[in-house]
């Protein structure tokens, strides 16, 4: 991976720009006994310091992934050299579960991009439709990994529910955990993980449909959709939380914003772009 340094790490060792960038400390140990690490094609070490416009070289630190390949190709809406941001359609699964299965997304994924590495930052339920996004570097990954934790990445999503009226602005802090009598489902339980969510906005659609835009604190197996429910507004179309005959999630991924780790950029994708 080589990174030209933006002007927010100028001054800093290569040691103190992946310290602030929280990179975990097996893998900067991993880097203190690399040999590989240039600076504008000249050897470094981590205790080098950067200028902006460097050139800085990292090894891929031998790690590789091993989904199959689906020959199908993803729909991206950004890439660089670290990280893309792809569309995940309805009903297809996020990963496999199984070495052998060939038909998730990141199937989809390791045939579109050219990378080696491609790997989730996070989840989306089989049923949602929208935004995921994909670190091409283990060093990204783990750090774009921290900023989710940190909520230094921020997930929007819109959902169409059962209402007769807007709803109001609010945060669900609710834990989820499996429902012991369902092994597909979850339900909020005080023994589960803790997860929140944010309403943001709603508007009517209709007499007896609100569109709502939430945003994520954590991401927990079938938040939106556990948390809606159990305030009394279901998603649309949704079958396990909402009796629905017809399997169609009104659940979207919608937006992704973040300040670009190893750039002077700020990152803002829409479903819409």
């Amino acid at each position: 991976m080589q990174i030209t340094i933006p002007s927010k790490h100028e001054g800093q060792t290569i040691e103190e720009m992946f310290k602030s960038l929280h990179l975990p400390k097996k893998e900067l140990h991993l880097l203190r006994m690399s040999k590989e690490i240039t600076i504008n094609e000249q050897a470094s070490t981590l205790r080098d310091k950067l200028s902006e416009g460097d050139k800085l070289y990292i090894p891929t630190l031998n790690e590789t992934s091993q989904y199959v390949s689906s020959y199908r190709l993803a729909e991206v809406k950004y890439e660089d050299e670290y990280l893309a941001i792809v569309v995940k359609p309805k009903g297809v699964k996020t990963h496999p579960n199984e070495l052998k299965e060939a038909n998730t997304l990141m199937n989809h994924v390791i045939y579109t991009l050219d990378s080696d590495y491609t790997e989730p930052v996070h989840r989306l339920d089989q049923e949602t439709v929208g935004l995921l996004l994909v670190a091409k570097h283990p060093i990204a990954k783990k750090i774009l990994d921290h900023m989710l934790e940190d909520r230094k990445i921020t997930r929007t999503y819109k959902a169409q529910v059962d209402s007769l009226l807007p709803l109001k602005p609010q945060s669900i802090d609710m834990p989820i955990g499996k429902d012991k009598f369902h092994p597909n489902k979850r339900r909020v339980s005080p023994t589960g993980q803790r997860a929140i969510t944010h309403i943001i906005e709603s508007h009517m659609l209709d007499e007896h449909t609100a569109e709502v835009e939430l945003k994520l604190d954590t991401g927990r197996t079938h938040q939106i959709r556990v948390h809606l429910a159990e305030i009394g507004h279901p998603v649309v179309g949704d079958p396990l939380y909402n009796n629905s005959k017809l399997r169609q999630l009104k659940l979207h991924s919608y937006k992704i914003e973040f300040e670009h780790p190893f750039k002077d950029e700020f990152i803002s994708v829409t479903l819409d772009d």
